[in-house]
């Protein structure tokens, strides 16, 4: 067994590189302020009610100037001050809000959804008052990003669901309903008309409430999230090394439909060495194998490959020399055939291969506090455990309540040693734009993939699913 440490990847921002984002961002500038094409105005619509867009204009003029950090903050590293969205911070742009920008809800509306007694219907009431508002917007106004905020006495009536009595839904004549979610149904509903969407709960925007982030932390969030889903825009990209080709990340993934009774359908994710996103939505898959895991077909791999490179090359204007592709289940022989077909055929050399999983085992460190994030232990040649959660050294604390969990790397086909693999894969756990905290556990490249698969599975076979990653974060 060999245990080492791989030290935390650097991000790059348009005049330096830190390994934290807010300090990145703060210091030297989103990334994108290097590029020449870039937009300094974020226009953004805002739906709900009076209040809500009331408190929403107050909230995001609140983060046009800088916030300072909680005055109780143990560790300043962890608990940075916000650097203000505006022309002279580090984001270089402004939010434009305004009164014609903004649909507002009417108290009657709320009260008729309130009124329902079924929830599925009182759902879906919901979802048509808020998607008409979304609609005229997006049509009608030259917004970027749309923020819907959730009332607390309707967050409360449509984001939990109301279950029959469990003895009740025992008998085996009962249909399961299908899943009915708010959020998912709402961003797939909203999704051919272009404008990406954040949801917001009224209740977060209020300044400093009592179990909540502190208000640097959500502006951090909160801005760093609607500048890259107004995109393209690049708040900060994983430092690359000039000495090694370009390559690409493929996250490969399965979903099942919303009543659970359609076979899982595949889905790729691809993401470029400036961690922008791009989703493809592949086809229903066979789960007829012993091990009730849904695999691809030697076609099937073939095809999401290459639609997805070829995503890759439209944005890009060239194919990746390398692809890595994670998989969070083992690659059967007919997926690996097909992926490396794919590859073949449009002249990338090197494809390499490694399944991601959850482990059981642990490690213990002497004293309080959990193994530091990056330490990689190797088990034997195609076996090693990676933290990607625990102690951070710069954070100077574990920011975690349980005991973390390593991940596994079931390393298939490589020519890349375990070190570089995991070092690429603690980069990947950093590009996470709704969070600026960076130890992530996951690579995007499998950490959005349920986020994507649950909207996904709103779509009807014949909608035409957007490919940024931005429409489903």
């Amino acid at each position: 067994m060999k245990l080492e440490h791989i030290s935390e990847p650097r991000l790059q921002f348009a005049t330096g590189e830190h390994v934290c984002p807010r300090r990145g961002v703060d210091a030297y500038g989103v990334f994108d302020l290097s590029m020449g094409t870039r937009r300094t105005d974020v226009i953004v619509g805002g739906v709900g009610t009076t209040n809500c867009n009331e408190a929403l204009g107050k909230w995001i003029e609140r983060c046009a100037s800088r916030i300072a950090a909680p005055e109780d903050a143990r560790q300043p590293n962890l608990r940075v001050p916000f650097c203000g969205f505006n022309p002279e911070s580090g984001y270089g742009a402004r939010f434009v809000f305004g009164q014609d920008l903004v649909r507002s809800i009417r108290k009657g509306d709320i009260d008729d959804v309130l009124a329902i007694t079924d929830w599925r219907q009182r759902v879906l009431k919901a979802i048509e008052i808020y998607y008409e508002h979304i609609k005229f917007l997006a049509q009608n106004r030259p917004v970027d990003v749309i923020v819907c905020v959730i009332p607390e006495i309707l967050f409360k009536k449509i984001a939990i669901e109301e279950r029959a009595p469990l003895e009740e839904s025992l008998e085996a004549s009962v249909e399961v309903p299908s899943e009915l979610n708010f959020r998912r149904a709402l961003k797939a509903k909203a999704m051919h008309l272009g404008k990406p969407l954040q949801l917001i709960r009224a209740v977060s925007l209020e300044s400093n409430k009592k179990g909540q982030q502190d208000d640097a932390t959500k502006a951090w969030n909160f801005s760093t999230a609607l500048y890259y889903k107004a995109g393209p825009r690049v708040p900060w990209k994983l430092k690359a090394d000039d000495a090694r080709p370009s390559s690409c990340a493929v996250g490969i993934a399965f979903y099942r439909s919303r009543d659970r009774q359609v076979l899982n359908t595949s889905l790729a994710q691809i993401f470029d060495e400036l961690g922008n996103g791009l989703i493809l939505r592949g086809t229903p898959v066979d789960m007829t194998r012993d091990d009730r895991v849904p695999h691809l077909s030697v076609n099937q791999a073939y095809d999401l490959l290459t639609a997805a490179l070829n995503e890759y090359r439209v944005a890009l204007r060239t194919y990746p020399a390398r692809v890595v592709i994670h998989k969070s289940s083992n690659f059967s022989p007919e997926e690996i055939d097909g992926l490396t077909s794919a590859a073949r055929d449009l002249r990338i050399d090197t494809v390499d291969f490694v399944t991601i999983l959850d482990s059981t085992l642990r490690l213990f460190r002497e004293g309080n506090y959990p193994p530091f994030r990056g330490t990689l232990v190797g088990i034997d040649d195609h076996r090693h455990l990676l933290y990607t959660r625990g102690s951070v050294w710069y954070y100077q604390t574990y920011t975690g309540l349980y005991i973390p969990q390593p991940i596994e790397l079931r390393i298939v086909r490589s020519e890349e040693s375990p070190a570089f693999l995991a070092r690429e894969i603690l980069g990947l756990t950093k590009m996470n734009w709704n969070n600026t905290q960076f130890d992530g556990k996951y690579p995007v490249t499998l950490g959005c993939a349920r986020k994507v698969g649950e909207i996904m599975k709103y779509l009807e076979e014949s909608d035409s699913p957007q490919i940024r990653y931005g429409f489903y974060m």
